[in-house]
């Protein structure tokens, strides 16, 4: 028996003749044409008129979102109404389609059917009887109730409206020629601000008619607890808190917030909008946001941004406002070509975003200093953060830094388990870093005569108090940098942006008067965020961020604890014998700096403890920036105030 089955498994293993591969039976079905029913976006004007839309948001407790709209029409037949998915600001397709429930559509009061697009979930097909001037659409958008359902926008004390949430257009057209009126239904006695401008009757607030486009950019955020606070340009910024003592503030802090809309006025040379509102929440009930608008900013930041202003955790709040205020140019006014769609179901293309979102990151420290809201001190210290943080992403070795402006669309932010490896979204910091580098040349090749500034009004600047949108691709970005300083830029975007790298481009320092340097006590930044997030950070040294409970957020590929064996997601139990805490862990490293103490390691992964000894003799390493050579370099020079 048993030579009987090896001589069938031999059989069963040899490859078969054409002839019986031919014969086997293997059904072959053939391709159907894929049809897409939905129309191309045309630019015309909508011809039905004037959507009107409804939205009741009263309801603080189940948070539910309830939403009459309707849709005039000027033709019967087939027609697509589309929820947005790809979202400015987004950069990737993040509409809340899932929460859309109760849809029902009706025409002179009797139901009309709807089917779902199968190429397009987020589109819904009706058909329009003959003799229709409008059609109304209802529905419900269930926020979250809970963290693990997405961000929660609703809480007993504030809410926050995104349009695309809780709005439908039809397709065909480019979303700036479709006129839409909304009106919102708030909790009695709250107050509300956004970007739109309108009447309160009672409750509710009747908004002016504007295109869907500009709907979408103009956010609300409302709440009990609310203060508005005249920064000067036509610029409010207007508080939301969890508790009224959180809008209580000192002069000269407001002074700060005042100083940055001032200093961006000098940087850009004109302001593009003709009123910009912050919205601003101090809060630990709603979920995080920091999103851009061309007129507006959603912010929201942790109680006591007030205040514990002073205070280590309080400080990383505070690059907040003054990134989002610059996308009003970088981002909202100029935006890349491939970015710029003409209505919210045409896919974006992100490969600029080391643009859109790298120099905003630039930007956003420099104004961020020239108008106090962070020091000098706290800025350079944020550079050598930023800087050192960078060098840890090993995946730079195989992944050139552009091909992170895919992140958004590829992981959709989601945890990575070897994120040093995997890279992830590095336009952002990396991004500065270039162009911390860009502005060292320009101010290198004029003498001191220019900088980074004068890119900025040439770049930025243009068209004063247009609030559309102009756009842009590489080459008119080496255009305008040739006309501020003749170089290589062509070259220069090759080498960091195109390729792989063995680091990040730190000429910004060593040509600005700087040099990147560890030693064994944290900067400001650093210990900031280490106290934030309630967390050790040693990426730097060792390779490992471990969490107060001991358990691992993050390895460093190829660091000495990688080599180790250590994994995200696994918990240190003991080291050296003694229960895990912070202090026992980087006591344990400055004990081995001898070289001749392993540091050992009980560790839990899953249900299972195994012991390891790490060898490591480096100590304790914290990034910093040393001054080089005497007098102001460029660097001290671009953070100095221009108003």
């Amino acid at each position: 028996m048993r030579r009987r089955l090896a001589a069938f498994l031999l059989l069963s293993t040899l490859p078969l003749s054409p002839a019986l591969a031919q014969d086997a039976i293997r059904s072959k079905p053939t391709a159907l044409p894929v049809n897409d029913a939905t129309p191309a976006p045309k630019d015309i004007p909508y011809p039905g008129g004037t959507i009107r839309l409804e939205v009741d948001a009263s309801d603080t407790v189940q948070r539910i979102f309830r939403v009459k709209e309707t849709i005039p029409v000027a033709a019967a037949g087939p027609m697509t109404l589309l929820m947005p998915e790809w979202l400015p600001g987004n950069h990737a397709p993040r509409g809340q389609i899932e929460k859309l429930s109760g849809l029902t559509f009706t025409a002179g009061g009797k139901p009309l059917a709807w089917k779902r697009d199968p190429l397009n979930v987020y589109g819904f097909v009706i058909d329009v009887p003959q003799g229709t001037r409008e059609v109304v659409a209802q529905f419900q958008f269930l926020s979250a109730t809970a963290p693990n359902q997405g961000r929660v926008v609703v809480t007993p004390k504030m809410l926050n409206i995104q349009w695309e949430s809780v709005s439908l257009y039809p397709a065909g057209y480019f979303t700036r020629q479709i006129p839409i009126q909304p009106t919102v239904t708030y909790p009695a006695g709250w107050q509300a601000a956004t970007a739109l401008r309108g009447t309160k009757t009672g409750n509710s607030v009747a908004y002016e008619t504007i295109d869907y486009e500009a709907l979408q950019d103009s956010p609300v955020f409302a709440g009990t607890y609310f203060k508005p606070v005249d920064l000067g340009h036509n610029v409010t910024l207007n508080i939301v808190a969890d508790d009224a003592d959180e809008l209580d503030f000192k002069p000269e802090q407001m002074a700060k917030h005042k100083k940055l809309v001032d200093e961006a006025g000098a940087l850009f040379g004109t302001y593009h909008f003709n009123h910009y509102d912050f919205l601003l929440a101090i809060t630990d009930e709603m979920g995080g946001i920091g999103l851009e608008h061309h007129r507006s900013s959603e912010n929201q930041v942790e109680p006591g941004y007030f205040k514990n202003w002073d205070s280590g955790e309080a400080l990383l709040d505070r690059n907040l406002l003054p990134h989002e205020f610059t996308h009003s140019w970088d981002g909202k006014f100029r935006r890349p070509d491939l970015l710029w769609t003409p209505d919210f179901r045409t896919p974006m293309q992100d490969n600029l975003l080391w643009v859109y979102e790298g120099q905003t990151q630039f930007w956003g420290y420099v104004l961020g200093a020239r108008s106090g809201m962070f020091s000098k001190a706290e800025t350079l210290d944020a550079y050598a953060h930023i800087a050192a943080k960078l060098d840890t992403a090993k995946g730079r070795e195989w992944r050139a830094m552009e091909d992170t402006t895919h992140d958004p669309i590829i992981s959709a932010r989601r945890p990575k388990g070897w994120v040093s490896w995997q890279r992830s979204e590095d336009y952002y910091n990396e991004g500065l870093m270039i162009w911390l580098e860009a502005d060292a040349i320009i101010r290198r090749e004029t003498k001191g005569a220019k900088g980074l500034d004068d890119f900025a009004k040439a770049f930025f600047g243009i068209n004063p108090g247009d609030w559309g949108e102009v756009v842009y691709n590489r080459d008119d970005l080496i255009r305008t940098l040739n006309g501020i300083a003749p170089y290589d830029w062509a070259g220069f975007f090759r080498t960091w942006v195109d390729s792989p790298t063995k680091e990040t481009p730190k000429g910004g320092f060593t040509l600005g008067g700087y040099r990147l340097v560890y030693g064994d006590t944290p900067g400001a930044i650093t210990k900031a965020a280490e106290g934030s997030q309630k967390m050790v950070d040693q990426s730097f040294g060792i390779g490992l961020i471990v969490k107060n409970d001991g358990e691992i957020s993050s390895v460093i590929w190829n660091s000495a604890a990688f080599k180790a064996g250590l994994a995200t997601g696994t918990k240190i139990i003991a080291v050296n014998g003694d229960e895990y805490s912070g202090d026992v862990f980087k006591n344990a490293i400055r004990r081995a700096k001898d070289g001749k103490t392993p540091i050992q390691i009980i560790l839990k992964q899953d249900k299972y403890y195994r012991t390891l000894s790490l060898a490591y003799s480096d100590g304790l390493r914290y990034p910093r920036l040393e001054k080089t050579g005497e007098g102001e370099g460029s660097l001290d020079k671009l953070l100095q105030p221009r108003t």
